[in-house]
Formats: structure tokens, sequence, C-alpha cells
């Protein structure tokens, strides 16, 4: 269990996804670039099975904003997007309608 203070300490932002592109050396992760609003950010996932590069395209989704910077097979990813995966494979957390790109989820 964490505490409520642990949990604070996410900064979890709404982003909108501008580019999809195949991880170079990766069968399952695609290389992401996020508008966050003000800036952009680079992460990589591991959504290539579930997920067409042009589904993705301009989707809305939660991501993990300060989480720190990681190499995965070579490239550096900046965050995490949030999904959620059972037998039937992953799903994107996303909001149910549009709105303004950066802001926090609580």
């Amino acid at each position: 269990m964490i505490s409520i203070e642990d949990f604070r300490k996410l900064e979890l932002r709404i982003a909108q996804i501008k580019e999809v592109n195949d991880h170079p050396d990766a069968d399952r992760l695609y290389v992401i670039i996020l508008d966050l609003g003000d800036r952009t950010k680079q992460v990589v996932a591991g959504i290539r099975g579930s997920y067409q590069k042009e589904e993705l395209l301009g989707k809305q989704v939660v991501v993990v904003d300060n989480l720190e910077p990681a190499l995965l097979r070579g490239v550096e990813s900046q965050g995490m997007l949030l999904a959620a995966s059972d037998e039937t494979g992953i799903v994107i957390i996303t909001p149910d309608k549009k709105i303004t790109l950066g802001s926090v989820v609580k």
C-alpha cells in the first residue's frame, strides 16, 4: 500500500499523440511524440501489438509526466502512457471528451 502523499507525487497530465514511429530495435514498442500544450515529450510504449499508428494519431491520453527518463532498447522515454491490459490486449487510458492539453489528472 502507498500513502496518499506518495500518490500525490505522481504528475498525471493530458497529452495528445502527435507522432508515432516504430521502435528501431523492438517489435512491440512504439516511439511516440506527445504534445502537453506547453512542450513536447517522447515516450516509448509497448502498445504496438494492440494499436495501429493511425489509430493513435490525435488521441488524447493520460501520461505520467514526472517519471524519471529511462532508456528502453536504446531510445529515451520521458514518461509513461497509462494503459490497462487483460487477455484481449492493451487499452490506453483516454479522457471521455476533449480537454486542454497539459491538464492535471486528479
